[in-house]
């Protein structure tokens, strides 16, 4: 019997909830592919003249029928995460264009593979690659079966076109919530989405509450969640003038301060410096 937490494992969410998400296929792994996997075995690990592991051959081969019937490039995860901590993921956005490139960037992930070593990897999923516009990507975070807040997911920026639209989503959000509810049989989680340019919201993954999901602009589980929140956005950036001995002062200042606040942070800045003039 099923635990209410493996809801949240695509394989068995996908097709409760799948009129609201994208297009996924799915390949099931052998015991064999699943223990090379775990132990990172990819195609740049051998020489021309070494034997590649039938397993590593095998799930290239069972992947390609699928990847080849999804036009353009795929996204590609497990049953439990992608493979988010990749160097690829972090320049292509996850985009695969080959069996061999996904399967290369699942063993380079250790996040997959160590979901891989705790038994929660069962399938490979494959969807077709979209590339998304940053100020439509939320995270939502689900209380109870209700809406309890929502936090801009791409924290590199300001978008100040959200200030205008920003009731507008999370009533929006809201209501969705409301619509699918019934469905879930885990009424309290982490859910992220996607605003769609007709604004239909589809659903990209789902995510437990608490421990490892990262609570981005809520900053910490640690916090009164008996009130919604709303909509929490990435602030304007400061603008800072003077000598430049005090703004860096001021900028080591808050580095300090969000060092002792959050576990992780970036600071973007743009530095302009006028020289001194001579008469």
């Amino acid at each position: 019997m099923e635990k209410k937490e493996d809801f949240l494992r695509t394989p068995v969410w996908y097709p409760v909830l799948a009129g609201y998400t994208f297009l996924t296929s799915f390949v099931k792994l052998r015991k064999e592919a699943l223990a090379a996997l775990v132990a990172g075995e990819n195609y740049d690990d051998y020489e021309d003249d070494d034997e590649v592991n039938p397993a590593v051959e095998g799930i290239i081969e069972e992947l390609r029928k699928p990847m080849a019937a999804i036009p353009g490039n795929c996204f590609v995860s497990v049953d439990s995460c992608a493979p988010t901590d990749t160097e690829r993921f972090l320049n292509k956005r996850g985009a695969v264009y080959s069996p061999e490139s996904a399967w290369k960037y699942l063993t380079l992930s250790d996040k997959v593979r160590r979901a891989a070593r705790r038994g929660e990897v069962e399938y490979i999923c494959l969807r077709p690659f979209r590339r998304m516009n940053r100020t439509r990507e939320f995270r939502l975070f689900i209380r109870d079966g209700q809406l309890n807040a929502m936090s801009q997911y791409y924290l590199l920026r300001h978008f100040r076109r959200l200030e205008g639209v920003r009731e507008k989503y999370w009533e929006r959000a809201g209501e969705f919530v409301e619509h699918i509810s019934w469905m879930l049989p885990l009424k309290t989680l982490v859910m992220d989405i996607y605003f769609t340019a007709g604004g239909e919201i589809m659903i990209v993954d789902l995510n437990p509450w608490g421990g490892a999901t990262d609570p981005l602009l809520l900053r910490s589980w640690d916090r009164d969640w008996s009130k919604p929140a709303g909509i929490v956005l990435m602030d304007p950036p400061t603008r800072i003038s003077g000598d430049v001995h005090q703004v860096f002062d001021y900028l080591e200042a808050v580095c300090r301060r969000m060092e002792e606040t959050v576990p992780h942070y970036i600071l973007h800045f743009t530095l302009s410096v006028n020289s001194p003039t001579q008469e």
